[in-house]
């Protein structure tokens, strides 16, 4: 039985690693894109929606793999309003985000399910709450010139372990989440499957 995470996201695999947790890295199946509109129509949450598009990029390499546990994972921006934000488009569309959460907090939901055998055995989800301090326009360009090749890939246009740090003056939550990752619940799950040791 291998542990297999569903996502090319650097930080969830170094996370992973850093853990000492033994795992495959496959593409998920499916069009991300064509899901979440789909899921959206059905007027979900935004926390149910990250659980629900986990489970979406897990399930076809559950079906494939049936003997061993996927990971899905995904995460939700929700701003105090219940808007979502999405991942930007462009360093331009970055910039309107940083600006429409800059001086505000904004709920960051990070899910992450297993699913064996096309059926969810495992699945946690956790909120964090951020809240940025007022950002200049000048500090915006500035810092998506240094992390934009980075960046664009983070809901929310930031790396917490990088400097992503700086945009912020509180967070209530977990860190392993923010960065993609309910980790230690994980943990937990692994330990009680004999994936690791307890």
């Amino acid at each position: 039985m291998t542990l297999i995470l569903a996502s090319q996201s650097a930080s969830r695999r170094e996370m992973l690693r850093a853990a000492g947790v033994s795992f495959d890295v496959m593409a998920p199946d499916g069009d991300e894109e064509t899901a979440k509109q789909r899921l959206r129509a059905q007027n979900l949450g935004a926390g149910e929606l990250a659980g629900a598009l986990a489970q979406f990029k897990a399930h076809d390499l559950s079906v494939r793999f049936p003997d061993d546990l996927i990971l899905g994972c995904d995460q939700t921006l929700e701003c105090e309003d219940g808007s979502m934000v999405d991942k930007a488009i462009d360093q331009y569309d970055a910039a309107q985000i940083l600006r429409k959460l800059s001086a505000s907090s904004h709920y960051l939901h990070s899910a992450a399910v297993i699913l064996q055998g096309g059926a969810p055995v495992w699945q946690h989800m956790e909120t964090v709450k951020m809240t940025m301090r007022p950002l200049s326009d000048a500090f915006i360009a500035a810092y998506l010139d240094e992390e934009w090749a980075q960046c664009r890939w983070c809901v929310g246009c930031y790396r917490i372990e990088g400097p992503g740090a700086q945009l912020f003056r509180a967070i209530e939550g977990s860190h392993f989440a923010i960065q993609g990752l309910p980790l230690l619940p994980l943990l937990d799950f692994l330990r009680e499957r004999g994936v690791l040791a307890s």
